[in-house]
Parts: C-alpha cells; structure tokens; sequence
C-alpha cells in the first residue's frame, strides 16, 4: 500500500467534504494518489489511520487542520510501524505546518508531500483525567497547553471558521480570557524544579506555533528531545491589552509574569481541574504528565 488520504470533511467549514473529489483529482495530477479514508465522528481518524499504518501504508496524508493531524499522530503512534507523515492543510489553526514551513497552499503541500524530505521529529505523550475521571493517553506533534487556552481550544472550535483561523482564535481567546481566573498552579519538571503559584496558562510546547498563528514558543525545537514549557502567570486584563499583540510576534518572554523553562518531562496539577488541549483540541483535564517521545514521527517537508 502507497499513500492514504486521511480526510476531515469537516475541515475548512465543510468546504474540504464537498471539494474532497476535485482536490483527489487535483492530487493525483501532481504525483500523489491513493486510498481516501473519511472521519465520520471524533476520534475515528485515530481508528483509521492505526488500521492504515498497520495495513502497510507507506505515506499518511492528513487532510484538514491541527486537530486532523493530531488524530493522525495518534492513530499512527499507537501501530506496530512508522509510515512517514503528510499534512495537506485545510483547516482552521494550520499552526502544525506553519512550524514545519509545510506551504499551506494546496498544490505546494501536495508537492511536498511528494518530494518533501523525510524529517524525524519528537512527539508528546500525555497521561491526563479523561471527563469520565479515567486516566487517559494521548499524543501530540505540535503544542500542548493547561489553563485558559483549553477553553480557548473548546470555544473557537465551537465558532464559525470564515474569517479564518487567526481572526477565530483571537476573538476566542478575548472572549474567554474576560471570563477567565487565574488558578494556583503546580508545575514540575524532570530536574527537579518545581514551579508554584496563581498561572494563566501552562504552555509545552514541542512546535513554536499555536492557536492560529502565535508564536507562543518561539525557540522551540521539535527534535531536540525536550519541551519548550512557557508559563503565563498571574496576568490581569492590563497585561492582555498591552501583551496580547506580541504573542503574534513571539515577543512576550520579556514580559515579567512569563518564564521559558526547558523539561523532557512536566508534571502539572491545580487546585481545580484546569482543562488540557492538544494541537488544538480539548481532551481532557488535569492532573497531567508530559512526557517527550523522541524521535517518534517522520514528517515530509520542503526539500
């Protein structure tokens, strides 16, 4: 088995469903053909994507935004093997790509999902209190974060996407963040060190982009095998009027209720439990463990 098209039809407001038999078409003029597997609920790409990869697909094409890709990883993390991975986005946040310099354009993605260069990178792995108050694991290849940006993540997916991701996830966040209070939060980290106090919002991050293009974690590598862990402290709405512009900038790690920590493990716990997104997606609740998964995903970029 070559390629497989993992699709969202969803994505894009529902544009990439209707478009999906012209786009294939398109595709395969451009070198990149094969089996198209549609999501039918939450959580089935993940269903899809393990039964592709361990029926020896050799390229998983995820076709959608961040959360597409992320049911992706997981389907592919929790197979026997490793077939490389693609992203063709057309979705809302796209922050995925934008860490990869994966293009967004259709016919560029599909080239580089053709000829792009097999790049390994590191994964997330979270333990975390699923809403039934299971434990639970998930992956995830770009951002993961705790506090007010998993109510960030729930708002803006319940939003109509036309104006775009950007615009949808600033509105989100300004919507939320009139409503949000801050909690005291622990944080620990692998060495040892351990953080305590009233945060904003816990962000670890193995990619530098996050919802809808702010560069939360700009010295983030992915294939370094350790998170980038930027915590947002006790802010008040004076501090988001004056700092929220420099998220889009990466420049608010001057700012002094933001530190920049660097960890292969975080452990993070709150007096309540504070909901946790992955790549944009929220799944969950703390208590919460990350854990980095080095080199665990071949990604094609741009040669």
């Amino acid at each position: 088995m070559g390629a497989v098209f993992l699709v969202n039809p969803a994505s894009a407001n529902g544009a990439t469903g209707k478009r999906w038999p012209e786009l294939a078409h398109r595709a395969a003029g451009l070198g990149l053909a094969g089996d198209t597997l549609f999501s039918e609920r939450p959580g089935h790409l993940i269903e899809l994507a393990r039964q592709a990869t361990d029926d020896g697909a050799e390229l998983l094409v995820a076709v959608g935004g961040d959360g597409t890709l992320n049911e992706t990883v997981n389907g592919i993390l929790q197979a026997a093997r490793r077939p490389d991975l693609a992203s063709i986005p057309l979705g809302t946040g796209m922050d995925f790509v934008r860490t990869h310099a994966i293009p967004n354009g259709f016919d560029d993605a599909v080239r580089t999902a053709v000829t792009g260069t097999p790049k390994t990178i590191d994964a997330g792995r979270v333990a975390f209190r699923g809403w039934d108050g299971t434990e639970q694991v998930r992956f995830y290849a770009n951002v993961g974060s705790v506090g007010m940006s998993g109510a960030v993540a729930q708002r803006a997916n319940g939003m109509s996407k036309a104006f775009g991701g950007k615009v949808t996830f600033f509105v989100a966040l300004t919507q939320v963040f009139l409503r949000w209070k801050n909690t005291d939060v622990t944080v620990e980290l692998a060495d040892g060190q351990t953080r305590t106090g009233r945060m904003h919002d816990v962000i670890v991050a193995n990619g530098q982009w996050h919802g809808g293009a702010m560069w939360l974690a700009p010295e983030a590598s992915a294939d370094d095998g350790l998170f980038d862990v930027v915590l947002i402290g006790d802010v008040n709405k004076i501090d988001f009027l004056t700092t929220a512009p420099k998220l889009y900038k990466g420049k608010h790690l001057a700012h002094p209720k933001v530190e920049l920590l660097r960890s292969a493990c975080v452990r993070v716990d709150a007096a309540e439990h504070l909901p946790i997104e992955l790549d944009g997606e929220q799944i969950g609740t703390t208590p919460a463990t990350f854990e980095i998964v080095p080199g665990a995903l071949r990604v094609r970029v741009p040669a």
